[in-house]
């Protein structure tokens, strides 16, 4: 049970270093209610802890200070880490005191396609499987934008509109004139040598800019011994945005190892005395249903091996035999199918060896199949394909009803001892089959931070592949409006294709080959999606 004594953080506070980095603030459960960056990460948690910044604090930030129970930091190399982490991070968690980076807004990246016919770099917010080549993110729009604007001229590429500019369009274009394009809409060079432009600023954009940057300082140098100081001011504006934009930074990914602070052998052990359970749970998998629509409802089973997550074991479905929002019948569903499919795949790799375990408790049958598959790997045998095996421990999101439900689809296919609880968010408590009272184990022990940690991703997993689920249908939707398309065409396009992603990059004579389609109306589909 969470305590109502609130925590003494000062002296793990003593243990915070004076670099920069992101902190987390959490509240007496555990959930993350602030993000925020500092460059100097123990002055700037000390700030809260101080008595005359509660007094003088205006009353949202006082309403933060009283709800911190404790807090997380994460170690930086510098500012522009520090920010890029911290829009990550607040996007993750969703924090409720945090404003900024509420939105999809998304930091920007450059982006130069090299099967064009003359590439041009350009700025995106997104970053798309479309065989461009991507640089970034980069925290610092205003000095990208200049850089960018400085490498068009320094290597003299187009930034024009046009996918393949020509004669008409030069004729509107002054950059060959002052010398800040090759001209390549009529030909003043050859493609071969243009793509090597392209590549030397790619270059550029990974780093390798010392000389450059060098010779640039001496120009500002040489304008300044000349008096000439607005135009070494222009240079010195000009060597701060490039420092700015390419000063390295590491990208910040899912987080498949944890922090330091986290322990997660220590966790597995003290999650194993609280459940009471036979064995260490190495292999956790918890299950999250996400249904913010009932035209998509979507299930998320993500696993956790050793305390961390095993991010090539996870799993999404789409729910197939539910009708509106049930959340009870689509976790039976999802229970059904994952555990079912596992059962039926070792049956048939044992082959005959299954007759027997059909004498045996389903439970113990695998055991005995993942110790015999666990001596194979020993011995250096090769597998058909790698073994799936059973979890130490299932895990549903959401109280008695979502328990209810696992246990009784678990139940039906014989796994009646395989552990399972339910992990409720408001009050984090943990149901287990058989008893009526939830366990509520202490908001600061490990036992429950790496169940905090298993549920929001399998959360996180579900509604990604709900937002992903929703941009295709939107992305669909396209197809309404484009001539001759009736529904049972456009359905049968997407069967075949897959998206509207992959029908944009096929051609007419593919487009053709789908019953339905003559060639005419695969010329109009093509050229519609190309416009449009």
């Amino acid at each position: 049970m969470p305590s109502d004594a609130k925590p003494d953080l000062q002296k793990k506070l003593r243990d915070v270093p004076h670099k920069p980095g992101v902190y987390l603030h959490r509240d007496r459960l555990g959930t993350v209610i602030y993000v925020g960056k500092a460059r100097d990460l123990r002055k700037r948690l000390a700030s809260y802890f101080t008595p005359s910044r509660q007094r003088m604090a205006v009353h949202k930030t006082r309403a933060l200070i009283e709800s911190i129970w404790d807090f997380d930091i994460h170690e930086v190399r510098n500012e522009q880490e520090a920010l890029l982490l911290e829009g990550k991070l607040i996007k993750e968690y969703r924090p409720k005191y945090n404003i900024a980076f509420r939105d999809d807004k998304r930091f920007l990246l450059v982006k130069v396609h090299p099967e064009e016919p003359w590439p041009k770099f350009q700025l995106t917010r997104l970053k798309k499987d479309d065989g461009a080549r991507y640089f970034g993110p980069f925290a610092h729009s205003g000095a990208l934008r200049q850089t960018i604007s400085w490498m068009n001229k320094e290597f003299g590429l187009r930034n024009c509109r046009p996918m393949r500019p020509g004669e008409r369009d030069y004729q509107h274009c002054n950059n060959d004139v002052i010398k800040n394009c090759t001209a390549p809409c009529i030909d003043r060079i050859t493609r071969e040598d243009y793509l090597v432009k392209v590549e030397q600023a790619c270059q550029f954009l990974q780093g390798h800019s010392k000389d450059l940057i060098r010779s640039i300082e001496e120009e500002m140098a040489e304008a300044s011994a000349a008096l000439d100081f607005e135009r070494a001011a222009q240079l010195r504006d000009m060597i701060d945005n490039l420092k700015k934009t390419l000063r390295p930074t590491r990208q910040f990914r899912k987080r498949g190892v944890p922090g330091k602070a986290i322990n997660p052998q220590a966790d597995l052990k003290e999650l194993q005395e609280y459940l009471d359970l036979d064995r260490e749970p190495t292999v956790m998998e918890c299950f999250d249903i996400s249904n913010i629509s009932s035209n998509h409802i979507v299930a998320s089973m993500v696993r956790f091996t050793n305390g961390v997550a095993d991010n090539g074991n996870y799993r999404r479905y789409r729910i197939k035999t539910v009708k509106g929002q049930d959340d009870f019948a689509s976790m039976a569903e999802v229970i059904r199918r994952r555990y079912s499919r596992i059962l039926l795949e070792a049956r048939e790799r044992v082959g005959e060896e299954a007759a027997d375990a059909t004498q045996e408790n389903p439970l113990a049958a695998m055991r005995r199949i993942e110790d015999v598959e666990a001596t194979a790997v020993k011995d250096g045998e090769e597998k058909r394909k790698p073994f799936v095996r059973l979890p130490d421990l299932v895990i549903v999101d959401g109280g008695k009803g979502q328990l209810g439900m696992a246990v009784r689809e678990l139940n039906r296919l014989g796994l009646h001892n395989l552990p399972v609880i339910g992990l409720a968010k408001q009050r984090e408590e943990v149901f287990r089959p058989g008893e009526s009272e939830p366990l509520l184990i202490p908001h600061d022990r490990g036992a429950l931070k790496l169940l905090q940690r298993i549920r929001d991703e399998a959360h996180r997993f579900a509604n990604g592949y709900h937002q992903l689920l929703m941009k295709r249908r939107v992305e669909e939707s396209i197809l309404d409006d484009c001539p001759g398309i009736s529904r049972a065409r456009k359905e049968r396009l997407l069967t075949k294709f897959g998206s509207v992603t992959r029908l944009r990059k096929a051609t007419p004579e593919q487009i053709e080959e789908v019953t339905g389609i003559t060639r005419k109306l695969a010329l109009e589909i093509a050229h519609f999606l190309k416009t449009h």
